[in-house]
């Protein structure tokens, strides 16, 4: 064995209850290497941290490499680490290749002096770095500028994994497998309590919401979440937003009665009667001041103060003047949001509610640290799994009809487990 290439790898903090430890053996064994472990010394305490120094061969050098390489993904970092290695950006919105591609985890890298924490972290992004600063943070494509230096390779960056949630078991024991068959009642309760708490703490609450929420009749407790003061930001697309309108001034939802469930005669119109009243108004905010739209989520939203971006698609009826049609600002708009109210490494939103939207959730969750706690309802199964999948490991999944999952958390919010009126 002492003739294989090998490499000393040092793990550090909850590496037990983060599967941090375990994740890495196994992936050691499944690229064909195996491993030693030097040192292993388990925190005694549920705080604690815990320390390994683990040998890893490999019979070819760039199996070895492509071990480390994953080894880094996970948070272990070579026992002698080197600086980053950066290269200068060229082109305008165009990484160096080879560029180092940021997951939602917190992460540092080695300078010249020693480590420094990233900045505005979030997953698929790369890692710009000022050298004199002695800064680094993450940057989106459009960011991307000439002359800028960004790190490439592996070398000289650690990922530090989070522990596990010690405030409330939702976020520990249920971030499983995504099943219909969870206890909902506790897990509402439980997201209720952690709402509360993120509150009480100062912390912000996003929820990304699709029409689905309209459709279902389920509006009027998102609006009621809103006046209880547990909405600070709403990402939507265009759709909920006319369907709210439509809402509002017909009482339907594509053409549907919310109240009886009904087709109603010519009611596939009121859509495009509504986004017309709206542009007309000039506004969303325009339409409430003038006293045209007198209920729904958005006067909701609008009258309590909530900041809401609605970023546009091509499949886009109107749209509605609110919405951005421009991804790129769309983005810059939906990160400054997050990041409103924190500092560059904890950010102002501390918990977000993904309601009945696949593709705004997917990329919301795609700007979330995995610091934001994220809750992720929807009737179909694969739109729960599907953000999970893509990297927001802090999801917890509920397969369930939004209108019973919003009423149930309005009614555990206002009234408590105990019985008690919240507010």
């Amino acid at each position: 064995m002492s003739q294989r290439a090998s490499t000393l790898l040092r793990l550090e903090g909850h590496i037990i209850d983060s599967m941090m430890l375990p994740q890495l053996m196994d992936m050691v064994m499944d690229l064909g290497g195996s491993f030693e472990v030097r040192e292993l010394k388990v925190g005694q305490r549920n705080d604690d941290p815990s320390l390994c120094r683990i040998e890893v061969f490999a019979d070819q050098p760039q199996v070895l490499d492509e071990i480390v390489r994953r080894a880094r993904d996970l948070g272990a970092r070579a026992e002698h680490d080197e600086p980053v290695e950066t290269a200068r950006v060229q082109q305008e919105g165009v990484y160096p290749e080879g560029f180092y591609s940021t997951s939602n985890m917190p992460t540092s890298v080695l300078l010249e002096g020693g480590w420094v924490r990233v900045a505005k972290q979030e997953m698929d992004c790369a890692l710009a770095v000022d050298r004199q600063l002695r800064r680094a943070w993450c940057i989106p494509f459009y960011e991307a500028r000439p002359g800028l230096d960004v790190v490439v390779g592996h070398r000289g960056v650690r990922i530090t994994p989070r522990e596990r949630s010690r405030d409330t078991e939702i976020f520990g024991f249920m971030a499983s497998e995504v099943s219909s068959e969870k206890p909902k009642n506790v897990l509402i309760g439980q997201i209720a309590a952690e709402m509360k708490a993120v509150r009480t703490a100062g912390g912000r609450i996003l929820v990304v919401g699709g029409p689905g929420v309209v459709h279902t009749g389920a509006g009027h407790y998102l609006s009621r979440l809103i006046e209880l003061g547990y909405v600070q930001v709403l990402f939507a697309g265009n759709a909920i937003a006319v369907h709210d309108v439509e809402a509002a001034l017909f009482g339907t939802a594509l053409g549907v009665n919310l109240t009886s469930g009904l087709a109603i005669e010519h009611g596939h119109e009121h859509h495009m009667r509504a986004i017309n009243r709206v542009r007309a108004a000039g506004s969303l905010e325009a339409m409430v001041e003038s006293g045209q739209l007198t209920s729904g989520v958005m006067k909701t939203a609008i009258d309590n103060g909530v900041e809401v971006v609605l970023g546009g698609s091509v499949r886009d009826d109107g749209p509605l003047p609110d919405v951005i049609t421009e991804m790129g600002e769309a983005q810059r708009r939906m990160r400054g949001a997050i990041w409103q109210g924190g500092d560059d490494f904890e950010p102002g939103v501390r918990l977000a509610l993904m309601l009945s939207t696949m593709l705004h959730s997917i990329a919301t969750g795609n700007m979330l640290p995995a610091a934001v706690r994220t809750v992720c309802v929807d009737i179909n199964p694969a739109v729960v799994t599907k953000l999970a999948d893509r990297g927001t490991w802090q999801s917890i999944g509920l397969v369930t009809d939004v209108e019973s999952f919003l009423h149930e958390l309005v009614r555990a919010i206002e009234v408590g487990p105990a019985g008690e009126e919240a507010r």
